[in-house]
């Protein structure tokens, strides 16, 4: 048991640097053949933060644990909206963009409902235990991908860069001084390699530890998988909160949100289906209650207040022991 925990910790760590070093160096390679800042990041880095979730899901996946694949996605978007926004609304009251709340909240809602509506498999019942995502439901959430990203596109070429800030942002930190092409492709060679190997490293020993604890692939997924994913998004969000940079901390949480939905399982489910046992539909439909309060708290003077935080990180709270309290019954 301890040394699995030792093996998750070392596969959280070389998959969150992993991603750190490709984005750096793809990044950095599309800049010196002139690509722009905004497609970069709307792009490279957008992929690069949600690369720990998609090699763990795709990892999962590969290996016969398609719930903990999916309860990776479920789980790290509950944590984005509920614990990330909470905290760092908690640490300084978030102000969202008037933008952000007409368009970007209200497709990651969209993304969130999509994907329900695909696990119900049409709708004979309302559970969606035995129900597969089969890889027509990865073609349609990456056609939902495409059209996030065509109208993003559009958007911030017209000028409204509001929804591209966090990315462009990061894009632009993310290589302050040149770096030249051979280091370039050494850094996207080197973080793919972490990637890979981190996620196998990680997915083996939480799926080891789950059958030692007598705990379902998909609870581990919701939990120790999707926290160990999210934490860099946290991290960043609290921060950029503090520092009075809301619109970075907010543009985080929904893009990644999206990503998760649309590209991480779009792109799983293409390679390989996913016949769901272990995923409920209290998970999902917490999933879309999570966003759908960050978004009815966006519509008070477009701020999150401390207060909604507070309760935002509670409900958090309370979800976490409603899953612990069945693992023990």
């Amino acid at each position: 048991m301890v040394l699995n925990i030792i093996y998750i910790i070392i596969g959280v760590a070389l998959v969150i640097w992993g991603a750190d070093r490709m984005t750096d160096g793809a990044a950095s390679l599309a800049r010196r053949i002139h690509i722009s800042e905004m497609v970069i990041g709307l792009t490279i880095v957008a992929a690069g933060t949600s690369a720990p979730e998609l090699f763990v899901s795709l990892m999962s996946a590969l290996k016969g644990t398609p719930d903990m694949a999916v309860g990776n996605v479920i789980g790290s978007n509950i944590f984005n909206t509920m614990l990330i926004v909470g905290c760092a609304a908690m640490v300084a009251p978030m102000t969202i963009s008037v933008t952000t709340v007409r368009k970007d909240i209200p497709f990651a809602v969209a993304a969130t409902i999509l994907l329900i509506v695909l696990c119900l498999d049409g709708f004979s019942s309302f559970s969606i235990n035995g129900n597969t995502i089969s890889r027509l439901d990865g073609i349609i959430l990456l056609a939902g991908l495409a059209v996030f990203m065509t109208y993003t596109l559009k958007t911030a070429k017209a000028g409204d860069s509001t929804s591209a800030g966090s990315a462009t942002s990061a894009a632009s930190t993310a290589d302050a001084a040149p770096i030249s092409v051979v280091r370039c492709l050494a850094y996207v060679a080197l973080g793919l390699a972490c990637l890979v190997g981190g996620s196998n490293l990680f997915v083996d020993a939480a799926a080891e530890m789950a059958r030692g604890l007598g705990v379902s692939d998909g609870v581990i997924g919701l939990t120790i998988v999707a926290g160990g994913t999210s934490m860099p998004e946290l991290a960043t969000s609290v921060v950029a909160a503090r520092k009075g940079k809301s619109a970075i901390a907010i543009g985080n949480v929904i893009g990644s949100n999206v990503f998760n939905v649309l590209a991480i399982l779009g792109i799983t489910a293409t390679i390989c289906p996913m016949q769901l046992s272990g995923i409920t539909l209290t998970d999902m439909l917490t999933m879309v209650g999570s966003i759908m309060a960050v978004w009815l708290f966006s519509f008070t003077r477009y701020t999150v207040e401390r207060w909604e935080g507070a309760v935002l990180t509670t409900a958090f709270i309370a979800y976490l022991g409603y899953l612990l309290s069945n693992v023990m019954m």
